[in-house]
C-alpha cells in the first residue's frame, strides 16, 4: 500500500468512531491507510482491532497523514487539535485537514487562514446522518473549501458518505449544515408540540411516533417540498404554484383544526400558529389566503 492515501482520524466519539471504523474496513479496497488518535484508550483499541494503526498523539498523526479527519466536540477542541497539527514537526505542505465537527459560521475561515501559514490545506466538511449513517457509509457530507483541497479529501469522503456536496468556498459546508439542522431541530420542536396535543387528547404518543416515522418514510417528510432552486415568489399558473397551492390548502385546513383542538384542550401550540401564519409566504405565495 505504498501509494495509499495516508488518513489520520482524530476524535472517536459517537459518530467519529463508526466513521473511522468504516474507513478501517474499507481501507484496502479504497487505497487508504488509516491511523487514529483519541484521548480515550478504548475506542483506539477497537479501531486497531479493526485494522487501523494507533498514533501516540495528534502531532505524530498529522506528520504521517495526507488527509487528517477531525471529529471532536466543539470549536475550542478543533482549534486545539489544529494547533497541535501546525506545531508538529513534519506536518505541512501536502496535508489537508477535514473538519467534520459542526462549528460556528466564522470558524472555518479562521482555521483555514491559520493552516495556510504552514502550507496546510483545510476544508470544513460537517456530516449529516448520525451514527447509523456513519456506520453504513450513508452519510451526507457538505464541504467548503478550494477545489484542490476538496479533490484531496474526496477519496476519503467517498468511503464515508453516500452523498458528497462541494457547497462552495471555505465555510460553505458549515452554513449548509446549519441550514439543514435548523429544519431538523425546528421539526423536533414541532414533534414535541404534537406529542403534547396528542397526549392531552388521550392518545398513545408512542403510536403517534410510529405513524410519523412510517408516513415520513413514504412522503419524504419536510424534505418533500424542497425541490425548487429558489425561494422567489411563485408565478401563478406554474407547476409549483399549482402543486403548492394544494399543499397550502390542505395544511391550512389541518392546522386550523389542530389549533382549535389545542384551544379546546388548553394546550399551547406556538409552532402550529407560526406554521399557520407563515407557511403560505414561505412556500412562495405573494398573498396569504385564509
Amino acid at each position: 500500500m505504498s501509494d495509499a492515501v495516508r488518513v489520520g482520524f482524530v476524535g472517536l466519539g459517537d459518530i467519529g468512531k463508526p466513521m473511522a471504523a468504516r474507513l478501517a474496513r474499507r481501507q484496502a479496497e479504497a487505497g487508504l491507510a488509516l491511523s487514529v488518535f483519541d484521548i480515550a484508550e478504548a475506542p483506539v483499541a477497537e479501531l486497531v482491532e479493526a485494522g487501523a494503526k494507533a498514533a501516540d498523539g495528534v502531532g505524530s498523526l498529522a506528520a504521517g497523514s495526507d488527509v487528517l479527519c477531525v471529529m471532536v466536540n466543539n470549536d475550542d477542541q478543533v482549534r486545539s487539535v489544529l494547533g497541535e497539527v501546525l506545531a508538529a514537526e513534519g506536518a505541512g505542505a501536502g496535508l489537508t485537514v477535514a473538519v467534520h465537527s459542526t462549528v460556528a459560521p466564522a470558524t472555518p475561515a479562521e482555521l483555514e487562514a491559520l493552516a495556510a501559514r504552514r502550507g496546510v490545506r483545510l476544508v470544513d466538511a460537517p456530516v449529516s446522518g448520525g451514527a447509523m449513517g456513519a456506520g453504513t457509509g450513508e452519510l451526507a457530507v457538505m464541504v467548503g473549501g478550494s477545489a484542490d483541497a476538496f479533490a484531496a479529501v474526496r477519496p476519503v469522503l467517498d468511503v464515508l458518505a453516500k452523498k458528497v456536496v462541494h457547497a462552495g468556498a471555505i465555510g460553505a459546508g458549515t452554513r449548509f449544515k446549519l441550514a439543514r439542522n435548523l429544519m431538523h431541530y425546528a421539526a423536533f420542536t414541532a414533534a414535541t408540540e404534537a406529542q403534547r396535543l396528542a397526549e392531552a387528547a388521550g392518545l398513545d404518543i408512542a403510536a403517534l411516533g410510529d405513524v410519523v416515522r412510517h408516513t415520513d418514510a413514504l412522503t419524504g417528510g419536510p424534505g418533500a417540498i424542497m425541490h425548487r432552486d429558489t425561494t422567489a415568489a411563485l408565478e401563478p399558473g406554474s407547476f409549483w404554484f399549482t402543486t403548492f397551492d394544494h399543499v397550502r390548502r390542505l395544511a391550512e385546513k389541518d392546522l386550523d383544526f389542530a389549533i382549535a383542538l389545542a384551544e379546546e384542550l388548553g394546550v399551547d401550540v406556538p409552532m402550529a400558529r407560526i406554521a399557520r401564519d407563515g407557511l403560505a409566504s414561505g412556500l412562495g405565495f405573494r398573498e396569504e389566503r385564509s
